[in-house]
């Protein structure tokens, strides 16, 4: 055991790196697989969970290419729990001295097992939207999870101070506001849109079409705010600017997806990626959220910095 922990590294390394982006790229895949789930109809294609049918954990001859689908998706799920498994045990020897990847580590972990008892209830209630639209923001958030270690993965550990103006954070925070709430937007139309995940499966009962307006208006919003994010960090050189100039190009392609798929009546690859863009949009704007602060330094004090003078 001695030498196992001695194995461990004692600093973020290569293997750290090489886990926290498999981890983040497991997480956004299961997102992908998921949303193939539903859009081919497949959702209930193993009819029962744990196992894919009462007397068989793996999909059977009788069942139909359905049963692979979905059964694929949930041997995604073993995938993403061995790799966060792995990196939470690479980060232990370091959990002192860095607690803030030890934590989101962590979070991942008990995150994939809380998702899979969910995709478990989302079986036994038949495809229930609310709890369908449930289980994507809970993998939406695992991303936004994930993407966090890997922003906080070559910052130095300790204390943070603000690092922009307080207009700028302000107006950070309310971008992700905003975001959120076309996400919940998004959750709701498509719960009651065509693509349930089973023909059998019921519907929110809420006006589709004017979901989908309601939808576009906060994201109209977002990319407005994510402009005047961009332009406020070029004029002062903030350390948010390269992220949000990467949020802005995320957003673009997402508005250009959505608007195809609204006019030509919801393909369903248009749809998954869609679905898969807004989990890259909420995973870019967290990686913005945590470039607010940086950490505190020994010449911070002394040394006047664009952002002291803008807020003077």
């Amino acid at each position: 055991m001695n030498r196992f922990i001695a194995w461990l590294p004692d600093r973020v390394d290569r293997r750290i790196r090489f886990f926290a982006w498999l981890s983040f790229l497991a997480q956004t895949t299961i997102i992908a697989t998921g949303g193939a789930v539903r859009l081919t109809g497949s959702g209930l294609g193993c009819p029962t969970w744990p196992t894919c049918t009462a007397d068989s954990l793996v999909p059977t001859e009788e069942l139909s290419y359905h049963s692979l689908i979905e059964f694929g998706n949930r041997l995604m799920t073993g995938v993403v729990g061995i790799v966060a498994l792995v990196l939470f045990i690479l980060v232990w020897r370091i959990r002192a001295e860095r607690r803030d990847l030890f934590t989101l580590s962590f979070i991942v972990g008990a995150g994939i097992v809380a998702q899979a008892i969910v995709g478990g209830i989302t079986v036994w209630t038949g495809l229930n939207p609310f709890i369908v639209g449930f289980h994507y923001v809970s993998s939406l958030l695992l991303v936004c999870v994930a993407a966090a270690f890997l922003a906080r993965m070559d910052s130095a550990p300790g204390p943070r101070e603000r690092a922009v103006p307080g207009w700028y954070l302000a107006l950070a925070h309310a971008t992700s506001a905003v975001l959120a709430i076309s996400i919940v937007f998004g959750v709701l139309t498509t719960g009651a849109g065509p693509h349930s995940g089973d023909a059998a499966a019921g519907r929110n009962g809420f006006n589709a079409e004017l979901l989908e307006h309601v939808h576009a208006w906060p994201g109209y919003a977002m990319f407005a705010l994510t402009i005047a994010l961009v332009i406020g960090a070029a004029t002062l050189k903030l350390p948010t600017l390269r992220w949000a100039i990467v949020l802005l190009a995320v957003e673009l392609v997402q508005i250009a997806v959505g608007l195809y798929q609204a006019r030509n009546g919801l393909p369903p690859l248009a749809v998954g990626i869609h679905m898969v863009l807004a989990a890259l949009t909420a995973a870019t704007m967290t990686v913005v959220i945590l470039h607010l602060k940086r950490p505190v330094t020994a010449d911070a004090a002394t040394a006047a910095s664009p952002v002291e003078a803008a807020t003077r």
